[in-house]
């Protein structure tokens, strides 16, 4: 009787590239994780070593110059980054985040301008949705976008921008029509160089503090209007198209982290001696670790699930379930991470609370992945109206 193996099945070739960046990650990123994160400044490293081995940008199409890899070889250089320092995993993250509104609307003309760039490593691209007063209500939001003439004038404020200042370009949600809503929402690229445009300070953060988080300023910032991503009025549609695609890199990420606690735990219970013997002996711990382990595959199956459908979905199928399912994987994953790092500090005991073990960063680190792209309980909501319509 033959098997049919479910979409998300590990290929021979999703295998090796699993090999090939945990072992970059493992020579060129974490030795510089603890660092990254004690100075708060972006892991150039890791930036580097990601560039010069093809996985800072693996989503981008051979088209516009890039590795061309499916929706879950995306997720497999996130999580394998993100298992060492979650911080370098916003690289390859963030580029997707950025750039996928491009592959989603944008016309060829500015696909073509704007991903080889970021395909060869020579810049990067974020995305900016929130701001002060528009965070999980995002279709509130204040930046207005003027047409004036061959250009856009954009007057505003982003917040909770990440890889700000670092990335050379960036997508931008703007409201072009304030009678329409969310329907009088656009979207377009501002280029890091334009004229008006600017940079806050970057936040001090709990965590992943390699990875800067700045405000956007636009004070009259005027781009080309053969900036815009698709008709004026889609952006919002394009925003949530992103979101659908991208909540899945998160999981990833928060995935990543998880795993990389577990690991680091696991070879700790196994060395440390307590009552003549090693504490990985002691059947309480051994339930712990057991658990771990188990939600942390049972996000792994549900997230490699969701880049399977992002994918069919990128190649035109249509995926009803990919919004409840991308929610799905990013809310499970994050909430295990928390939970699993948490566990990974009590472990330690003493040793997990401080600087010299890595686990209290990856405690810090997991928080953020129940909190951006969707807060956790906006995720709940979503997947709840996608039951109920």
């Amino acid at each position: 009787m033959s098997v049919d193996f479910p979409a998300y099945a590990l290929s021979d070739e999703h295998v090796a590239l699993r090999e090939s960046v945990r072992a970059l990650a493992e020579e060129k990123i974490a030795p510089h994780a603890a660092k990254v994160d004690e100075s708060a400044q972006f892991p150039q490293e890791a930036h580097d070593a990601l560039v010069k081995a093809d996985l800072h940008a693996v989503h981008i199409p051979a088209a516009y110059g890039g590795a061309g890899a499916d929706a879950l070889a995306t997720v497999i250089v996130i999580e394998e980054v993100a298992r060492v320092c979650a911080s370098s995993s916003l690289i390859p993250a963030v580029n997707k985040l950025g750039t996928m509104p491009l592959l989603l609307a944008a016309t060829e003309d500015v696909k073509r301008r704007y991903l080889p760039p970021v395909a060869s490593g020579a810049a990067m691209f974020s995305y900016a949705l929130s701001e002060p007063e528009a965070g999980s209500d995002a279709a509130a939001m204040k930046t207005r976008a003027v047409r004036d003439g061959d250009s856009y004038v954009l007057t505003g404020t982003k917040r909770w921008i990440t890889n700000a200042g670092v990335s050379k370009y960036y997508t931008v949600m703007a409201v072009t029509d304030p009678s329409a809503g969310a329907s009088g929402i656009s979207a377009f690229v501002v280029d890091a160089d334009d004229e008006g445009f600017s940079f806050g300070a970057p936040e001090h953060k709990l965590g992943i503090k390699g990875s800067p988080t700045r405000e956007l300023y636009f004070d009259g910032c005027r781009i080309p209007a053969d900036r815009i991503i698709g008709a004026e009025g889609t952006g919002f549609k394009t925003a949530l198209a992103t979101l659908d695609h991208t909540r899945i890199t998160i999981a990833a990420q928060a995935l990543g982290i998880a795993q990389g606690a577990l690991d680091y735990a696991v070879g700790y219970v196994k060395e440390r001696k307590q009552f003549g013997r090693a504490i990985a002996e002691f059947q309480g711990l051994q339930f712990m670790l057991a658990d771990m382990a188990m939600k942390i595959e049972a996000a792994r199956q549900l997230t490699y699930a969701a880049a399977a459908r992002s994918e069919r979905a990128m190649q035109g199928a249509r995926e009803p379930d990919l919004t409840f399912i991308s929610s799905a994987c990013k809310c499970y994953a994050s909430d295990v991470a928390m939970e699993v790092t948490t566990d990974a500090v009590q472990l330690l005991g003493g040793y997990g609370y401080v600087h010299d073990y890595p686990v209290e960063r990856m405690m810090r680190d997991a928080k953020i992945t129940q909190i951006y792209e969707g807060t956790n309980q906006i995720q709940r909501m979503v997947m709840a109206r996608q039951l109920l319509k």
